[in-house]
C-alpha cells in the first residue's frame, strides 16, 4: 500500500493524546523493559481495568524483576497469574524469562523469536522501551484501520500494510499509545464517537463505521457436562496436575465425562464456568477413596494454582465443611 501524507492526522493525534491520552497508566511511566513487556502480555486478552485492579501490581510485588520470574518455578508463576486466565501466557512468560536469563533483547526482530511474543507485541516492546519506530497491530488498532481505509475484510498481511501506511514514524511512541486509546475510548465496537475522533476528517468509513470490519457470526458455544470428583481421606483431598493445553500446569480435581453418582457419595452442588470456546457445566461430588496419588489439606490447596472451575469446586467443598 502506497504511503500518503497524513501530516494533519498525525498532528491531530498528538493534540488528542496530550488532552485525553491515558498517560497515567503505570507502564507508560517507566522505562523498565520487564514492566512494559509484562503489561503487554497481560493486556493481550484482558481489559486494562482488570489488569490494573487485580493483577499487574500484585504480580510485580511477587516478581519485581524478570530475573526473579526466571528463578521461580512455573508453579509459582502460575499461582501469581491465577484468575487472569489464558495460562499459556504465564507459561510463555516463564519460558521467556529463563531463555533470556531475565534480560530482554533490545529489538523487535529478536523479541519476536521468544515464546508468546508475536509481531505486534514485539513491536510494542521495542517501540515503548527501545524507541524502535514500528507500528503495532492489536485489536483496537485493527478496528481503526478497517474503518479509516473502509476495508471490510483483510488478512494479516493487508492489515500490516495499512498499519505501516498510516503510522507516524517521527512520533511512533505517542502514535501507538494514542491508537490503543482511541480504539478503546473513541472508535469503539458498537457506538463509535466519530466526530470526536482525530481521524475523522480523512476517515473513509465515518459515514457507516459499523460496516467495518464485516462482523463474523458468533457460533454458539458448545456445552461440556462434567462431574468434578473430589476424592478425600483423613481430611485431605486429591488433586491432579493438568496436562491439557488450556490449563496445563494448573492443579485440579478429577474431571469425569460420564460418572455414576451413587448413594455413598456426597453431592456438593453444581456451577457453570465460561471459557472462550465452550461452557463447562459441572456437578461436584465428594468421594472417599485411598487410591489417588496426591492428597492435600485445604490450606495447602489454597497455595496451589487452580483454574476458575476448580476454585468454584473448592468453594463448594469449603461450604460443605463449615
Amino acid at each position: 500500500m502506497q504511503k500518503k501524507s497524513y501530516k494533519q492526522i498525525h498532528k491531530n493525534i498528538l493534540t488528542w493524546y496530550s488532552q485525553y491520552g491515558r498517560v497515567t497508566l503505570p507502564w507508560r511511566n517507566t522505562q523498565s523493559a520487564y514492566e512494559i513487556y509484562l503489561s503487554e502480555i497481560m493486556l493481550q486478552q484482558t481489559q486494562v481495568k482488570t489488569v490494573l485492579e487485580r493483577f499487574y501490581f500484585q504480580f510485580l510485588e511477587k516478581f519485581p524483576t524478570l530475573k526473579e520470574v526466571a528463578n521461580a518455578s512455573v508453579d509459582d508463576v502460575l499461582k501469581a497469574w491465577e484468575g487472569l486466565g489464558y495460562y499459556t501466557r504465564a507459561r510463555n512468560l516463564h519460558k521467556t524469562a529463563q531463555d533470556t536469563q531475565g534480560i530482554l533483547p533490545n529489538n523487535a526482530q529478536a523479541l519476536e523469536q521468544l515464546s508468546g511474543i508475536g509481531k505486534s507485541t514485539a513491536h510494542a516492546v521495542a517501540c515503548f522501551v527501545f524507541n524502535e519506530p514500528l507500528p503495532i497491530l492489536d485489536a483496537n488498532v485493527k478496528r481503526i484501520l478497517y474503518r479509516f481505509f473502509a476495508v471490510k475484510e483483510a488478512n494479516d498481511k493487508k492489515l500490516w500494510e495499512m498499519a505501516y501506511a498510516l503510522y507516524d514514524i517521527k512520533n511512533t511512541y505517542i502514535y501507538n499509545q494514542a491508537m490503543m486509546d482511541i480504539g478503546s475510548l473513541i472508535c469503539t465496537h458498537k457506538n463509535p464517537l466519530c466526530e470526536q475522533c482525530p481521524f475523522f476528517s480523512l476517515c473513509q468509513g465515518k459515514d457507516e463505521p459499523l460496516l467495518y470490519p464485516t462482523k463474523k457470526k458468533k457460533a454458539k458455544k458448545p456445552i461440556r457436562k462434567r462431574t468434578l470428583v473430589i476424592y478425600h481421606q483423613n481430611n485431605q483431598y486429591a488433586l491432579n496436575k493438568n496436562d491439557e493445553r488450556l490449563l496445563s500446569g494448573l492443579w485440579g480435581f478429577k474431571q469425569e465425562e460420564a460418572f455414576n453418582i451413587t448413594k455413598n457419595m456426597t453431592e456438593l452442588g453444581d456451577f457453570k464456568q465460561h471459557y472462550t470456546h465452550f461452557t463447562l457445566e459441572a456437578k461436584v461430588v465428594l468421594v472417599k477413596n485411598k487410591e489417588q496419588k496426591k492428597y492435600f489439606t485445604i490450606d495447602e490447596i489454597h497455595d496451589l494454582a487452580l483454574s476458575g472451575a476448580d476454585r468454584k469446586a473448592l468453594g463448594l467443598l469449603e461450604a460443605h465443611l463449615i
